[in-house]
């Protein structure tokens, strides 16, 4: 007999809502966590970068907005307490994680886990076993062997500027993705001088082209340095070679590395264990079971994807199979990679779900496509004017006249996609989104002008 139903290594947003959905199964479960529930995303990534985000826009909407017949006088920010701010969110909501897990009936041990095989994990020395294990390891930021990257205190990554004390003067960010970008706004929005230098021509490289673009031109205060190398850094100087081979340098008083995250992989067992790990990651199919016998894994550390909404509905699926492999309805809980959304909070946001024109053409569709300006939406105008940053890109098949993607530029964009993200998880068509009621006025209606601008 073992002594859990399932023991599941990490506390992160795939580990603990995996825990969640089967304590309140019924199920005995052992959630260990190293450091602190709710993972990178909800102590070090998403949340208290939100919570900075949202100071730095309500800052700028205080000092930018004569537009709208309201005027501030006065207007400063305390970065102190925007950093109290930040902290006070994340406490409660790791405290609301635990007390989920709590009410779910979820052990939670504090402690690091090591897979030793399929159905035995070690817990702080202690050898434990269960039915099945779920491994959410998570990832980690990647910091490239850049000449006068290592140990140098001037160069942070994702974790240690959120902890900075004083906002820098100037910022210089290496890597236009979405870490970087976020920082990027969230700086320049508090009067730093920023710079992005992105290897690729491209910020934001699951974005499309057109809209990436818009994006990046609409980022007030952030100079972008495109098609450029980074070479070497001396104190706060990063040196690198532009898309024209020439020498450069940015001068800075603090450096972001933010070339992206990868899988953590190594330090628990996995090769000892006989798990497969494959370039991205864990290899798990598409009902996250790996190649060990009744050992599961989700979120970042399968490098499937690298979102904590990925990771959740990960979780979900690995429960719903545990729970029931066998119905015609667990094995509809399948990961869909194309149907998952993603979501840019810079100033302004984006979000999409979804192909790129790019990449529709690359796998051989037919496509059409055609990009309309938020102005088609009453809202959006009302509170952006009608030269304000938003376009909304459909991408289809002409043939099946199948929506292949959905991607948005503008505020709201990421409170809207989810809608999005439901017509290609139902496969519509153009036809069936043009019968879809949208509220008015709401910026979500620019998805129902782009699909009635759509060739038929």
């Amino acid at each position: 007999m073992t002594d859990y139903d399932v023991i599941i290594i990490g506390g992160g947003p795939g580990g603990y809502l995996a825990a969640e959905r089967l304590g309140h199964a019924g199920k005995k479960v052992l959630l260990v966590e190293k450091e602190f529930l709710g993972g990178t995303c909800l102590n070090v990534g998403c949340i208290p970068t939100k919570s900075l985000l949202n100071s730095a826009k309500l800052y700028e909407h205080a000092r930018h907005s004569e537009q709208f017949g309201i005027t501030a006088t006065g207007v400063e920010f305390d970065w102190a307490k925007v950093q109290a701010w930040k902290a006070d969110v994340v406490r409660k909501l790791v405290a609301g994680v635990g007390a989920a897990e709590k009410r779910a009936g979820v052990e939670v041990a504090k402690g690091h886990g090591t897979l030793v095989a399929a159905g035995v994990v070690e817990v702080n020395g202690e050898r434990r076993t269960a039915d099945h294990v779920i491994i959410a390891t998570g990832s980690v930021p990647v910091m490239p062997p850049i000449p006068g990257a290592q140990d140098n205190p001037l160069v942070v990554d994702s974790t240690g500027l959120l902890a900075v004390e004083s906002v820098p003067k100037r910022l210089v960010v290496i890597g236009g993705g979405v870490i970087g970008l976020e920082f990027a706004s969230l700086f320049a929005a508090f009067g730093a001088q920023v710079e992005v230098i992105e290897m690729l021509p491209e910020i934001v490289p699951f974005m499309d082209d057109d809209l990436a673009g818009r994006l990046r031109k609409a980022l007030s205060g952030v100079q972008f340095q495109l098609g450029c190398k980074v070479t070497g850094i001396e104190g706060g100087s990063v040196l690198y070679t532009s898309a024209n081979g020439a020498e450069q340098r940015a001068e800075a008083d603090l450096v972001l590395m933010a070339v992206g995250r990868r899988p953590l992989v190594d330090g628990w067992g996995a090769k000892e264990a006989g798990l497969e790990v494959g370039p991205r990651g864990v290899v798990v199919d598409d009902t996250m079971r790996t190649n060990l016998p009744n050992v599961w894994a989700v979120g970042d550390v399968t490098g499937r994807s690298l979102l904590a909404h990925a990771a959740y509905r990960m979780g979900e699926i690995a429960a719903a199979h545990i729970l029931d492999t066998a119905s015609a309805k667990a094995k509809a809980q399948l990961l869909r990679t194309d149907t998952i959304p993603w979501a840019v909070y810079s100033m302004p946001e984006a979000a999409g779900v979804g192909l790129t024109e790019a990449q529709a053409r690359d796998r051989g569709h037919d496509v059409l496509a055609t990009t309309v300006p938020l102005a088609v939406s009453g809202r959006f105008v009302a509170e952006n004017g009608v030269r304000g940053p938003g376009a909304v890109k459909i991408i289809a098949d002409a043939g099946t006249r199948a929506i292949l993607g959905i991607h948005m530029l503008g505020n709201y964009a990421p409170e809207t996609i989810w809608g999005a993200a439901v017509v290609l998880e139902t496969e519509l068509t153009i036809d069936d989104l043009r019968q879809v009621v949208f509220p008015h006025p709401t910026v979500s209606e620019g998805i129902r002008e782009a699909a009635w601008a759509l060739k038929d």
